[in-house]
């Protein structure tokens, strides 16, 4: 069941527990990482950890909490776009949908910045962007959430990783809006320099 708007799912399934539950593994919010010794849900209280590339393995996802995409949000993106086209106005006239609809580059930015927190990772850069899909349009007043899944990571350098993660923009029944990957460089442990 998906968390409610007032409460964060803040637990942890790594690799090793999902084998052993049906579905997919869970989720992880800002205030939990996943031990990597024992396999085992650690919650590091309210601060957000930040987590580098040797935290991360394929299989970890993170849910992040609801947000609303309202008229306003759609008008301000519209105007640093330039992006007004009808369907995206307040006259439901010129939409197919019967209402108005956000513009789909809007979903996919509201995505990319709930995962900048959801994990909280030390992203050096945001290198691509594969395979996106516009599913299912998002009105006004819509609540929406990112699922964050790592699909595949690689090294990178001595000092980084590039992982790839499925992105998903899902409203609040969990049907999934918007989905693709986003490929990422993540700094690792050893970038750190001691002062």
């Amino acid at each position: 069941m998906p968390p409610s708007t007032e409460t964060v799912n803040t637990s942890v399934t790594t690799v090793s527990e999902a084998v052993g539950k049906k579905g997919s593994p869970g989720s992880v919010g800002a205030n939990a990482s996943a031990s990597k010794n024992a396999g085992e849900a650690t919650n590091v209280g309210l601060a957000a950890e930040i987590l580098f590339a040797e935290q991360l393995s394929v299989g970890d996802s993170w849910t992040t909490p609801l947000r609303e995409i309202s008229e306003s949000d759609v008008q301000s993106f519209a105007e640093l776009t330039g992006d007004h086209t009808p369907l995206h106005g307040n006259s439901s006239s010129e939409s197919p949908y019967g209402k108005p609809i956000a513009h789909g580059l809007l979903g996919l930015s509201v995505l990319a910045g709930l995962g900048t927190s959801f994990p909280h990772v030390s992203t050096l850069a945001l290198v691509g962007l594969e395979n996106w899909q516009f599913l299912a349009p998002v009105f006004f007043g819509d609540l929406v959430r990112g699922r964050n899944e790592i699909v595949t990571i690689e090294p990178h350098g001595r000092r980084a990783a590039k992982v790839t993660w499925l992105r998903q923009l899902q409203s609040e029944d969990g049907r999934v809006l918007q989905q693709g990957h986003f490929v990422t460089l993540v700094a690792s442990a050893k970038r750190r320099k001691p002062r």
